[in-house]
């Protein structure tokens, strides 16, 4: 005789797929059309369809998006997937007033939703803030609580002369999130948590160091992740014609026995009509049920 404990829908043991997706200006941007260019204009309903078949493929529990636009596109997207039989019932937007923000969607229950929007640091000599927040939720899962938290750092676009591809920018901003997450997290070696996002940064850059580490206390490894030719790109500057690896999951050291060999990162006709960024999901394996 067999016992089979199901917790949010799912056995104990059974793998956990998350993933992380810059969807492309999901909502009114700027865009050269087939009538020209146009402001405020919808994504295109071609885009969309792609992003919802790569979804599908995707089959993530957990997907964190950014460039969503508010609420009602994240409800939009939901309620497309829903009619083509994908659900997720639990969801999460950033409320931070900046028209691309960070999102979730997700199949297990999220708890402890917050926008940290009051991350301030200095900047050429003025305070700033986070400009598009940071996104934290509590992701109930069969072997315990993990924290997840969704990021996006600003681009390598400036017209401030003294910082011409805002590399003193997104480092300031990832240093400011560091600090934020050792106020949240003292002891990241006995604390559960993701962050996923697109960092605008390869993994060696100061950005992503700053984030993942301060003096010998280790915040964050990098999970690993290629496509089926091996090639860990994920984002095409079309413009440039160059490729890059800065859509990221880490992961902290306590969350280490949960990650499972080496993620993917899908590709495809469908990947690259939805946005120039390719997705990376990586399995979790929670394990037993534990007090967290």
């Amino acid at each position: 005789m067999f016992l089979l404990l199901l917790i949010a829908g799912r056995l104990v043991g059974e793998p956990l797929r998350i993933a992380t997706w810059n969807v492309a200006n999901y909502g009114p941007a700027s865009r050269v059309t087939a009538a020209g260019y146009r402001s405020d204009y919808p994504k295109p309903e071609a885009e969309k369809a792609a992003l919802r078949a790569v979804l599908h493929s995707l089959d993530a529990d957990l997907v964190a998006l950014q460039e969503m636009g508010p609420p009602a596109y994240l409800e939009e997207l939901a309620r497309d997937l829903a009619r083509e039989g994908l659900q997720y019932p639990h969801r999460a937007v950033a409320e931070d007033g900046e028209p691309r923000r960070n999102a979730l969607l997700s199949r297990l229950p999220l708890r402890a939703v917050r926008t940290h929007r009051d991350i301030e640091f200095p900047y050429l000599g003025q305070t700033t803030r986070l400009r598009r927040g940071l996104l934290e939720a509590t992701l109930v899962t069969t072997g315990g609580e993990v924290t997840i938290l969704v990021l996006h750092l600003k681009s390598p676009l400036s017209e401030d002369p003294r910082d011409p591809r805002a590399d003193v920018l997104r480092r300031a901003e990832a240093v400011a999130v560091r600090n934020r997450l050792l106020e949240r997290f003292p002891d990241p070696r006995r604390a559960r948590f993701l962050m996923l996002g697109d960092c605008n940064e390869i993994p060696t850059g100061p950005a992503v160091q700053a984030l993942r580490r301060r003096g010998r206390t280790e915040l964050l490894r990098l999970a690993s992740a290629v496509d089926d030719r091996g090639d860990s790109w994920t984002h095409h500057y079309r413009r440039g014609e160059t490729y890059a690896r800065v859509d990221l999951i880490l992961y902290s050291p306590a969350a280490a026995p949960w990650v499972t060999g080496p993620g993917k990162i899908p590709d495809g006709a469908d990947v690259r009509q939805a946005s120039d960024h390719r997705p990376v999901v990586v399995e979790l394996r929670p394990g037993p049920v534990s007090g967290g």
